[in-house]
């Protein structure tokens, strides 16, 4: 029997809220997180997509990279524009390995000058926080100044009446576009807000100090088109978005040419552009840009064609019966009502339309790849 002891849950500023709105609490990212509350997790997921869900997403890491030299030092470790970025605007980011694989993907923001220095706000995955943050002051914390916000929740309002929720509290923020953001005073709270998400509708993220979260949380919940929203639905609202999960769709194991992210890999960055290269793994990465012929597996999105879930770890197999991947998410998807999933094929078998079979419990479930988002995805862009 062994005697090692695991620590304790951490909780976020919300847990007695969470608590009081009877959740069900799991751990998660070292974390006691809400998977759901009493209505479930399908309620909860279609009053997102068809009004507003607020999300406690206080387990992510926040902080800010500050100084002169901030943006150049953070581009060293991506292969993202950090230089460009217009004060204002947010981009999302991968820091990575010197083998070029994903150590996490984040947002960084331009928070322009602030106290008379340029700010960088950046948010990375609950569970990679401590090491990310590490890995930013090892690599780069002697060209500015890296500063954790350990004090700071993180709520994320969600769903196509978001904004006239958010709008009663903070007049003004109807006018953000996708990925821009900016300082707002509601119910009393000082908050940053940025017009963003993981659910592929139309949101917003808002950080706040820690002893102000559960005051502005109230605030939210007492709008008639917002109730509370757990990890459970967050998860099935992120996968018919298309959207990567660190540890399951990407990881260490995945360059961003193979997880299919290289959407968001700017020109300036790529190979014949004024920065290119300069970041880890760089050489690898821009090779499988040039040449994807050189890949050897590629992420894509799949619809299993029998109403089969097909959950993560599932061997994906060509009709053949050759073993050619692997699924890294899938669920039944609320709201286009089949099952989704994304994995891992080798390249040949990544073309829309093709049919592959998925192992479940040793029958083989037909499915055939689509292009995602499995849901049409609704950003306000303005």
């Amino acid at each position: 029997m062994s005697s090692a002891t695991h620590a304790p849950l951490i909780t976020t500023p919300l847990n007695a809220l969470h608590v009081e709105l009877g959740a069900r609490m799991v751990p998660f990212a070292g974390y006691s997180m809400p998977v759901q509350y009493p209505t479930g997790l399908m309620a909860e997921h279609q009053h997102t997509r068809n009004a507003a869900g607020l999300f406690d997403v206080s387990h992510m890491g926040q902080l800010k990279l500050v100084g002169p030299d901030a943006a150049a030092a953070f581009e060293t470790l991506m292969p993202m524009d950090v230089i460009d970025l217009p004060v204002g605007k947010q981009r999302y980011g991968l820091l990575l390995t010197d083998e070029g694989t994903v150590i996490d993907d984040l947002m960084f923001f331009n928070q322009g000058v602030v106290d008379g220095e340029p700010t960088l706000f950046v948010i990375v995955n609950g569970a990679c926080k401590v090491g990310d943050i590490a890995h930013i002051q090892a690599r780069i914390g002697q060209r500015c100044n890296v500063i954790p916000m350990p004090d700071y929740a993180l709520l994320a309002l969600q769903g196509p009446q978001a904004v006239t929720a958010l709008a009663r509290l903070a007049p003004g923020v109807e006018k953000l576009v996708f990925m821009t953001g900016g300082d707002f005073s509601m119910a009393g709270c000082d908050c940053f807000v940025t017009r963003s998400g993981y659910t592929g509708e139309d949101g917003f993220e808002i950080s706040v100090p820690a002893a102000q979260a559960d005051t502005l949380a109230r605030a939210l919940l007492a709008q008639p088109e917002v109730k509370p929203i757990g990890l459970g639905a967050r998860n099935s609202l992120r996968l018919e978005a298309g959207l990567c999960l660190y540890g399951n769709d990407i990881d260490t194991t995945t360059t961003p040419p193979e997880a299919a992210l290289n959407w968001a890999i700017q020109k300036v960055r790529r190979t014949g552009g004024a920065r290119s290269g300069g970041f880890p793994g760089a050489d690898k990465v821009l090779a499988q840009i040039d040449n994807p012929a050189g890949l050897q597996r590629k992420r894509v999105g799949l619809v299993a064609l029998e109403r089969v879930p097909v959950r993560e770890h599932t061997e994906l197999q060509s009709t053949d019966g050759q073993k050619i991947g692997e699924v890294t998410s899938g669920l039944l998807g609320p709201t286009v009502n089949e099952p989704v999933a994304m994995g891992y094929v080798t390249p040949a078998f990544a073309a829309v339309g093709t049919r592959v079979n998925a192992i479940v419990r040793g029958k083989a479930v037909p499915m055939e790849v689509r292009a995602m988002p499995f849901t049409p995805a609704r950003y306000y862009r303005g």
